[in-house]
C-alpha cells in the first residue's frame, strides 16, 4: 500500500462500520476469545473485534502486509484497553507460519477480493483456525455489487473518469491488465468454500446508500485505483476518479448511490 492512498479515510464513514459490525453479528463472538483480523489494514475491524471479545483474557491479532498501514493502525488503537491487541506483520498466503496458536475466529473484511490464490489462503484460514473456528468476510467487489439500479452511475462515473484521465493526463489504463481481475459470484464464493473444507453458517447481501464523499474516498485507495485504473499512477488516477465520480452525482442529481456487500460466515465442515 502506498503512503498517502489508505483506506482509513473511507473506512471511518458510518456506512462501512455498518456493513462491518454486521458481520461481527451474524458471527456471534464472545467475550474472551482469540480472535483475528486478517487485512487489518489501518484497524477499523479490528477496534470492532475489540469492542466485542474485550476482556483480559482475550486477544485480537491484526495481520496486515502494509507497514505504512499498520503503523496507522497502531496509533489509532494505541489507548485501547482491556483485550490484547497485537500487530502481525505479513500477507494471507502465510497465515498459519505468521500465528502458530489457533484462534476461535478470523475475520477477512473488503479484501478477498484482491487475493489471487484464494484456495491457498482458504487452507491457511483452516489450519489457524480452532476445530470449531469461523472464518467470516465480507466484499464489495463481486459479481452482483453493482445493484440495477446503480449501473447508471457505475458507467457514468468510469466515462467521466476516463475522460479526466485522457484530457489532463494524456493517460489510459492498462487493459490487459484490468482484464485479468476475474470477480466471482455469490454462488462461485460458496462453492469455493465449501470445496476447501466450510460450511456456510450464515450468509447475505448488505444493501448500502453510498454518498459522493465514500465514491471520493474510495477513490484515494490504492487497491481501488489499480483494479479500476490499473498501469496508472496514484495521484493521477486517484484525482480523475474523485472528478469522474463527482460529474457522475451531479448529472444525475444524486445524492447517494446503493452498493452491495457479500457478508458470509462459515465454519470447518
Amino acid at each position: 500500500m502506498s503512503e498517502g492512498f489508505t483506506l482509513e479515510k473511507f473506512a471511518s464513514h458510518p456506512f462501512y462500520l455498518e456493513v462491518n459490525r454486521r458481520l461481527v453479528a451474524l458471527t456471534g463472538l464472545r467475550q474472551g476469545q482469540r480472535v483475528l483480523d486478517l487485512g487489518a489494514g489501518t484497524g477499523a475491524v479490528t477496534r470492532l473485534l475489540w469492542q466485542e471479545v474485550g476482556c483480559p483474557e482475550a486477544e485480537v491479532i491484526a495481520v496486515e502486509p502494509s507497514p505504512t498501514a499498520t503503523e496507522v493502525a497502531r496509533r489509532n488503537l494505541e489507548n485501547l484497553g482491556g483485550a490484547v491487541v497485537r500487530f502481525v506483520h505479513g500477507g494471507a498466503e502465510m497465515l498459519s507460519q505468521l500465528v502458530k496458536k489457533p484462534v476461535d475466529a478470523v475475520f477477512f473484511c473488503n479484501a478477498i477480493h484482491l487475493v489471487h490464490e484464494k484456495e491457498r489462503v482458504l487452507q491457511e484460514i483452516k489450519r489457524t483456525l480452532n476445530a470449531d473456528g469461523t472464518f467470516s468476510f465480507n466484499t464489495s467487489f463481486y459479481q452482483g455489487a453493482e445493484p440495477p439500479e446503480a449501473e447508471q452511475f457505475y458507467r457514468r462515473w468510469m466515462m467521466r473518469a476516463l475522460r479526466v484521465l485522457k484530457s489532463k493526463y494524456g493517460l489510459m489504463p492498462d487493459r490487459t491488465r484490468a482484464e485479468a481481475r476475474q470477480r466471482l459470484t455469490e454462488e462461485e464464493y460458496v462453492r469455493l468454500l465449501e470445496a476447501n473444507g466450510f460450511r456456510i453458517r450464515n450468509k447475505e447481501v448488505m444493501t448500502v446508500q453510498m454518498p459522493l464523499g465514500g465514491f471520493e474516498d474510495i477513490s484515494e485507495y490504492s487497491l481501488w485505483i489499480e483494479g479500476v485504473l490499473p498501469g496508472v499512477p496514484l495521484a493521477a488516477g486517484a484525482d480523475s476518479l474523485k472528478q469522474g465520480a463527482r460529474e457522475a452525482f451531479q448529472e444525475l442529481g444524486l445524492k447517494f448511490s446503493p452498493r452491495n456487500w457479500l457478508l458470509v460466515v462459515a465454519s470447518r465442515a
